[in-house]
């Protein structure tokens, strides 16, 4: 351990404890709330609604309708949704769970490099937040932290507000840790062999060959794209390398995007709508993989393995699967240690 400065010689009997050399990596996702019922439904939704690089509709517009309408309804019908999918053995949503199973893991993987690496995990919305976790690697002895926002594709609603809640909170200490940021790592190598991996494994279990796979990513606005956002493009790019990498043509993997939310156009094709559209068409054997998500979370287990099953089965369709998240499996952890040991260089 390395609890004092380098390069210092002995300190002043009078001088403050101090503890540096550490290295900190905080793995971050996007929240989870503390519970199914009401009120922490409300707490989650009313941080990550109040979200200026969520919602980017004027606040006077915004702020009614967030607090009078949508935080009086949504939270019991959201909080359903957890219900279905919730960890009752640890209390927990999955999104927590698995994040905080990687977070060991990693950390595991990364002692035999250095014994300097504090790994730990925090959420945007929710507990744990950030500037507590930021704070609990710095008592360490970190004096310098490696920031993963958990999002393979770069979106201002997603990384941007990561780094937002960040140097919101190093804007108010005395002593700041030197910080990096990763990058997004949508076309990385490993990344995509580690999906199509995932992706063979999880069809080579199925009792059928699905006609069609569609790789769901989550939407964003359409607004969001024209101002200048980069996600749609990232997207795009991991879905093509997917179906290169599956050898795959444009009919057998299709990307599409879920989530939207409100009346706004969002970025197409929407994934419910395809579903339904293909099952119409004929389609009776379907698949979806949801490469934007590290991690299995309402998104995922809910909307695309419940309600999106239940569309395709509702317009004529027969056999559904979807795939799980590379998580905390084999493939998951070497694409996370691979992004983490990337950008540690120079620091191990």
């Amino acid at each position: 351990m390395h609890d004092t400065i380098a390069g210092s010689g002995a300190k002043p009997v009078d001088h403050p404890p101090l503890r540096a050399g550490r290295i900190g990596v905080l793995l971050v996702n996007l929240g989870t709330p503390d519970g199914t019922t009401y009120w922490p439904m409300r707490r989650y939704l009313k941080e990550f609604l109040s979200d200026r690089r969520v919602i980017e509709v004027p606040r006077l517009l915004w702020w009614p309708l967030l607090n009078l309408i949508i935080l009086s309804t949504r939270p019991s019908k959201s909080g359903a949704k957890y219900a279905s999918i919730w960890n009752r053995e640890k209390d927990a949503s999955p999104l927590l769970v698995i994040t905080q199973a990687q977070t060991e893991k990693l950390a595991a993987r990364l002692a035999a490099r250095s014994d300097r690496l504090v790994v730990d995990f925090a959420m945007r919305y929710g507990n744990p937040a950030i500037a507590p976790r930021i704070d609990r690697l710095r008592a360490a002895g970190c004096d310098r932290i490696l920031i993963v926002p958990l999002y393979p594709q770069y979106a201002a609603a997603t990384t941007a507000t990561v780094c937002d809640k960040a140097f919101d909170h190093l804007k108010t200490l005395r002593w700041q840790p030197a910080v990096r940021i990763a990058p997004q790592w949508h076309e990385d190598p490993v990344y995509i062999e580690a999906v199509a991996a995932s992706v063979r494994r999880s069809l080579a279990a199925l009792d059928f060959e699905p006609e069609v796979i569609l790789a769901s990513f989550h939407g964003v606005p359409k607004s969001y794209l024209l101002a200048g956002d980069p996600y749609y493009c990232f997207a795009v790019k991991t879905g093509r390398l997917l179906r290169a990498a599956l050898g795959l043509d444009e009919a057998r993997l299709r990307i599409t995007f879920q989530s939207r939310f409100g009346k706004e156009e969002w970025l197409k094709p929407y994934t419910d709508e395809t579903v339904a559209g293909l099952a119409k068409a004929g389609t009776r054997r379907l698949a979806i993989v949801a490469p934007g998500f590290v991690a299995d979370c309402l998104e995922t287990l809910e909307e695309l393995g419940t309600e999106n099953r239940e569309i395709f089965q509702h317009h004529g369709g027969e056999k559904f699967a979807y795939l799980p998240c590379l998580n905390d499996g084999e493939e998951g952890m070497a694409v996370l240690a691979h992004v983490v040991e990337r950008e540690l260089m120079g620091w191990i």
